[in-house]
């Protein structure tokens, strides 16, 4: 098939998906399709309605490519794409509204607090959960603006720096445990998760460095995790793609709290990172499939829906 792969983009997560994107692009090359590499840039979409292929990867993260604005473009050219729709792009991308679906679902979701640009103040809000805290724009991935507060002038920081990035601030409850994921794969109905990874960051929080850099955390395929919470986050991991409308794949963030608790769900990536450092191809890989395999059967997937 001819394909275009979109790549690169203007949100916050240039660089990751600069790097997904070139991973994406050698993948379709070596099963013998001929590729079409675009930097995304919402200023050129001339070169988006031009297209001429049967199919879109979408390799962009955060704004601009996972919200569903691309894939509404895409949309209305009628041009197939790999991936979740519109909606299921923009609920997952909005982190405090998806954690409303998780719960209605039965899923543990973190105590939150959510504020607006138009309505903070620094002075009058008040902040309802106990240090620490964590900060978080409400729309960037790649852990891109989250900090860790402990006092009221982190905290301060935090609030100020993440509405650099975001018109909405999340704050969630700290919850002490190890990070695990879980990759979802499949056609609507069908879906299955794949095996759960652990991840075990060298730096103390799994920030944009331990997310990247090589070397700077371990996955650990499968987790080491108890049966029953193995089956927990397996099971609501396909649940909360479901209930976001979510299509083909995403990966599903969990707390496993210390305490023996139930895990936390955080947050479903529409578009997960697709380097050579990603969670969701040592995910597929312990299924058997090399990453090469696996953005084929995200391809074949994808061309399902479009029958």
């Amino acid at each position: 098939m001819k394909v275009a792969v979109l790549y690169g983009g203007v949100s916050a997560e240039r660089e990751v998906s600069l790097s997904s994107g070139k991973g994406i692009i050698e993948a379709l090359q070596k099963r013998g399709h001929e590729v079409v590499g675009i930097d995304f840039n919402p200023a050129h979409l001339d070169e988006i309605m031009k297209l001429d292929v049967d199919m879109v990867y979408i390799g962009l993260h955060g704004r601009f490519g996972e919200d569903g604005k691309v894939q509404a473009l895409l949309d209305m050219l009628n041009i197939p794409y790999v991936g979740s729709g519109v909606q299921g792009s923009a609920l997952a991308m909005d982190k405090a509204k998806a954690k409303l679906f998780f719960a209605r679902d039965g899923a543990r979701v973190a105590q939150q607090q959510v504020l607006f640009k138009h309505s903070y103040d620094s002075k009058q809000t008040e902040i309802t959960l106990p240090f620490p805290i964590v900060v978080k724009p409400n729309q960037e991935g790649s852990t891109i603006g989250i900090t860790f507060a402990h006092n009221q002038d982190e905290l301060r920081d935090g609030i100020d720096q993440a509405f650099e990035l975001d018109e909405t601030v999340l704050l969630e409850e700290f919850i002490n445990g190890k990070e695990v994921t879980v990759a979802v794969m499949g056609n609507r109905g069908k879906e299955k998760a794949l095996p759960v990874v652990e991840i075990v960051p060298k730096n103390k929080y799994y920030d944009y460095e331990a997310k990247y850099g090589a070397g700077m955390s371990e996955h650990i395929v499968p987790a080491r995790l108890s049966n029953e919470q193995t089956a927990y986050v397996q099971k609501y991991a396909v649940l909360a793609h479901q209930a976001l409308g979510c299509d083909i794949y995403s990966r599903v963030d969990f707390l496993v709290p210390e305490d023996g608790s139930d895990p936390v769900i955080l947050e479903v990536n529409t578009l997960p990172g697709m380097t050579p450092t990603s969670l969701y191809p040592d995910a597929a890989r312990e299924i058997g499939l090399s990453y090469d395999e696996m953005i084929e059967e995200l391809v074949k997937l994808s061309l399902n829906k479009y029958k």
